[in-house]
């Protein structure tokens, strides 16, 4: 049986759903991103037992259809944005439709409905806490993030990058609050 879970965006939120599923007396066979497997079916009470304790972690399990394809978007973009070892040289649109089996208009409508916001302006929102990321560690140049996140050039990044922060590359480097969200606030 499968389990659709909001708000799972990293390594660390695998590792609580998982445990926590165990102590509940579950056996996940996988756990990824925004879904989990299990070995058995679950009853209702089971579901609810399970909702409890992951929304004590912020958490929430999904039952609507539409809101789940709206979170295993949000899952692939942040999996293709956040932790793809290559350059970001990829048709999103072709690489969702891929991903879900699901032409991307549908797709794209769905998101839009559900999270009042287009793919798009999600997609550019995570592109931009990856380059805040990347520029609070210090190690590459604007150019190098850049090119990494599949700008045209350093002035589009820059143009984008202040669009959504107010800031410039440069001037949020050199603030001292750090004004990174986690991937769930985004």
């Amino acid at each position: 049986m499968n389990l659709h879970i909001k708000n799972m965006v990293c390594n660390r939120c695998k590792m609580v759903v998982k445990a926590e599923l165990e102590k509940l007396g579950f056996n996940p066979i996988s756990v990824e991103l925004g879904e989990v497997s299990l070995v058995e079916n679950i009853s209702a009470d089971d579901k609810s037992r399970i909702s409890q304790k992951l929304n004590h972690f912020g958490f929430e399990l999904l039952e609507d259809k539409k809101t789940q394809i709206a979170e295993q978007l949000k899952t692939s973009i942040i999996n293709l944005v956040h932790y793809s070892k290559e350059p970001l040289k990829i048709n999103l649109s072709a690489y969702l439709s891929e991903q879900l089996h699901t032409e991307y208009h549908h797709l794209s409508a769905i998101f839009s409905e559900v999270e009042n916001q287009t793919i798009e302006k999600y997609f550019i929102a995570q592109k931009i806490e990856k380059a805040k990321e990347m520029l609070t560690y210090g190690e590459l140049t604007l150019s190098e993030i850049a090119y990494q996140l599949n700008y045209s050039s350093v002035a589009h990044l820059s143009t984008q990058f202040k669009k959504v922060t107010g800031l410039t590359p440069s001037a949020y480097k050199t603030e001292t609050a750090d004004r990174r969200k986690t991937l769930d606030e985004i």
